[in-house]
């Protein structure tokens, strides 16, 4: 099987100068928990997790005893904490292969790019698991 049997095709991207405010809203009014980083031409550059929002976002945010400068925070850019040179694959990689990087590295998606590094799906590690569940449940009789 193919990662690009699995994988998703609504990638969310935005631009290494977005703002983080940006990327809260994205993650609040989506269920997407990750969004990928391009340069303006659409070339991969990074990813940013839900995850790597929470860590540099204040707590405060939102709160009765937010600051102006746990407000601040919203307006760090993209750049400054996604991670960069992300690990990758080519849609017709197999899922094998896919596994073999969520183990070897600490990753919970892997972009999938086209040979000019233009993003054109995710997977995660839940889509591969639905993808073993929904095979089994296909295999089994009754």
């Amino acid at each position: 099987m193919k990662v690009q049997d699995i994988m998703s095709t609504r990638v969310v991207t935005v631009e290494l100068d977005d703002r983080l405010h940006v990327v809260k809203k994205i993650f609040d009014s989506t269920h997407f928990h990750h969004l990928l980083a391009v340069e303006t031409d659409g070339t991969l550059y990074g990813v940013v997790s839900d995850r790597d929002l929470l860590r540099a976002l204040s707590p405060f945010i939102g709160s009765t005893v937010e600051t102006h400068r746990d407000a601040a925070t919203l307006n760090k850019a993209v750049h400054q904490v996604m991670s960069r040179a992300p690990i990758t694959l080519p849609a017709d990689a197999t899922v094998a292969q896919a596994i073999q990087v969520f183990l070897d590295h600490p990753v919970s998606c892997i972009p999938i790019v086209d040979a000019h590094f233009k993003p054109i799906g995710i997977v995660s590690w839940r889509d591969v698991l639905k993808s073993f569940a929904d095979n089994e449940a296909t295999a089994s009789p009754g």
